[in-house]
């Protein structure tokens, strides 16, 4: 059965996730994580410094299925099947001690995969201190005083063949992250406050919603009843990328990136189970994660007693929830995402420096009920200037166009822009100024030149022209005569 339970499909973060429960039900205010390399005799331990246990609350928490989830349990206990210890850790390693203090006295209890395995009666053998030759991995409880210490060795499911000590380092960022996303609100002055050390380093909190930026939207809290206890939900759209540092855009992607962090992030006493899902929701059938929606996440907050009527399963990963409250999640969840869409999408949406009037765009969609189709605006002044000074040149100038918008790399930029690899560039983004200006310089003296108008009116025109709209102070610069401008090289 324990071999069994070893494929419940334990990530090494999650399974640490679920040993830093029981610390915060031990009323522990500091968790240390020591992952210590060696080979096959590599060890992973976890020190905090709760209340501990004595003989009989050891033992009753070594055993599996020792409490039954159908128990009633205290308003902030994380735990629910009495399993979390033990196939977490049977999920990476064979060999699981724990050695716990209370008032002075030292307990010490461990379960061996390979005992149980080669025991001629089978029995359910569980052992009482530490493998011999591991008394010494105990030195930090007994120096603390107090406190819980998980130990895991035998780590068959982690140093598994080929991997290196530098495979080792790259799990440990992947906890890291992962364990500063699960308890948020408990680092960094949460209440209650909890501190995770991991070698040494601190973990520091990862905000989901990015709160503290003055670009993210935050709804009120909404409260919705339900039979076993209120359910708060909050609505956030994070801000467009172009409101982000290089580096705050890579930290809000969070562990698993955009697109996956999107949708409701469950918790239950302030503990996230679920990060980014739309929780089978949807009008029709159920919403997928889509580009479109990245910028909305969720907070929902479960009481415990909701466990069984959310489908709350053991790994504390899935949730569900019940039929009568989704009716109003899916109206909550449906304004979030019309909200994110539109900041996702406003980039598509030239802004004016005047309201009252619209911009000039050099693309326009047409829909037919074959579908959408792209196409160069002939009356956007750098190409109606072409157009118009073309003569016999013109047909081919029109064939060229043409051929540019059938062949617009629509996929390609999808596909770029979904796996968020390399964002395209438009509006002279990244371009010196220089470059730009000589752009702009050429369709100036065409207007004011060729076509006759005043330099105050083409700047004004040139004001509501994309791309040109986004660089008001370069178009406030243009001189009154253009003829004694300097050519910076964009022929005419």
């Amino acid at each position: 059965m324990i071999e069994a339970l070893r494929g419940l499909g334990y990530l090494t973060g999650t399974a640490l996730a679920d040993i830093v429960d029981n610390s915060i039900s031990a009323q522990a205010q500091s968790v240390s994580m020591r992952f210590a390399w060696d080979g096959d005799a590599s060890h992973v331990a976890i020190l905090d410094d709760g209340v501990g246990m004595d003989a009989v609350e050891l033992d009753g928490a070594m055993r599996l299925g020792e409490r039954s989830p159908l128990e009633s349990r205290a308003a902030d206990d994380l735990g629910r099947f009495g399993l979390g210890l033990k196939t977490a850790s049977f999920s990476q390693c064979r060999r699981l001690t724990v050695a716990s203090m209370r008032d002075g006295s030292m307990n010490c209890l461990r379960w061996d995969l390979d005992v149980l395995a080669s025991s001629p009666d089978h029995g359910w053998h569980l052992l009482e201190g530490t493998e011999s030759g591991s008394e010494h991995l105990l030195e930090p409880l007994l120096a603390a005083g107090k406190g819980t210490l998980v130990l895991w060795e035998r780590l068959d499911r982690i140093v598994t063949p080929g991997f290196s000590e530098q495979n080792l380092l790259d799990l440990v960022d992947d906890v890291e992250r992962h364990l500063a996303m699960v308890f948020h609100r408990y680092l960094g002055g949460g209440h209650p406050s909890l501190q995770i050390f991991i070698n040494g380093r601190p973990v520091e909190p990862w905000d989901p919603f990015l709160r503290n930026h003055p670009a993210t939207w935050s709804s009120p809290v909404a409260r919705i009843s339900s039979p076993t206890g209120m359910v708060d939900v909050q609505c956030h759209v994070l801000p467009h990328k172009d409101h982000l540092t290089s580096q705050q855009e890579l930290s809000a992607a969070g562990p698993h990136g955009w697109t996956a962090q999107q949708g409701f992030h469950v918790y239950r006493n302030r503990r996230l189970l679920l990060a980014g899902s739309w929780l089978g929701l949807g009008q029709g059938r159920s919403w997928t994660k889509e580009e479109a929606h990245r910028l909305a996440r969720i907070r929902l907050d479960l009481r415990n007693s909701a466990d069984a009527d959310w489908k709350i399963d053991i790994r504390k990963s899935a949730a569900s929830p019940p039929v009568g409250l989704r009716p109003e999640l899916t109206r909550l969840a449906e304004d979030a995402r019309a909200r994110a869409r539109k900041v996702f999408a406003y980039r598509g949406q030239p802004r004016s420096v005047n309201p009252g009037r619209t911009v000039v765009q050099a693309w326009k969609a047409e829909h037919a009920p074959s579908g959408i189709r792209y196409r160069i605006d002939h009356e956007h002044p750098a190409v109606r200037a072409v157009l118009d000074d073309a003569g016999e040149l013109s047909g081919r100038i029109r064939a060229m166009l043409r051929v540019i918008q059938e062949t617009v790399p629509v996929q390609r930029i999808w596909l770029d822009t979904s796996e968020g690899r390399e964002a395209p560039r438009t509006g002279f983004a990244g371009e010196p100024s220089s470059e730009v200006q000589g752009v702009l310089m050429v369709i100036y003296r065409n207007l004011v030149v060729r076509k006759g108008m005043s330099p105050k009116l083409a700047r004004e025109q040139l004001l509501h022209t994309e791309p040109f709209n986004n660089c008001p102070d370069l178009v406030a610069a243009l001189p009154d005569d253009p003829q004694e401008a300097h050519d910076d090289g964009v022929g005419d």
